[in-house]
């Protein structure tokens, strides 16, 4: 019975994700004077749009629009200045946005069994059980994947088999 335990958690880290990226850097102008605040729910369901920029309010600075939609059970998160962190259990989502901050645009859906992910700045790991499928396109690369299962090519290259992957950051 150890042995299968064992085997069950190196399946869910294989699903993790290192990343620092500059557009997380260039983010940190938009929230280095973000207030703290924390939140936890149970079930939930919600959908967004939004577009905002040059304004001087923390998360606002920075030319960014989209729109996304979002159902699960448990989410918690919380944020303060540069630094945030999240857990989820099972969800769905699906999104598109652009942002000036990387010179993109991108599109995605995702179905989640659970994840916990924490960042400060431009560094962040997530940790989970995902099925990623869209599209992204910027002035710093091209990412696609399907089913969990794609590459991103750019400063930052990685390549994902049915969600667990390695990534490499030349800068």
């Amino acid at each position: 019975m150890p042995d299968t335990v064992a085997e069950a958690h190196a399946v869910l880290r294989g699903g993790c994700d290192v990343s620092v990226g500059v557009s997380g850097a260039l983010e940190m102008i938009d929230t280095f004077d973000r207030p703290g605040n924390a939140f936890a729910v149970g079930a939930y369901a919600g959908a967004d749009s939004f577009a905002n920029g040059f304004e001087d309010k923390p998360g606002k600075r920075i030319p960014k629009a989209g729109l996304y939609a979002a159902a699960g059970v448990g989410y918690a998160r919380a944020e303060w200045s540069v630094f945030d962190a999240e857990a989820k259990g099972p969800n769905a989502s699906a999104g598109v946005g652009v942002s000036a901050a990387s010179l993109s645009a991108r599109a995605f859906a995702r179905a989640e069994v659970a994840s916990a992910s924490a960042s400060a700045g431009p560094v962040k790991a997530t940790v989970g059980l995902a099925v990623d499928t869209g599209v992204g396109v910027g002035a710093t690369g091209l990412e696609a994947k399907v089913l969990g299962t794609g590459f991103t090519i750019g400063p930052r290259i990685s390549f994902s088999l049915l969600g667990n992957g390695i990534e490499i950051d030349l800068f």
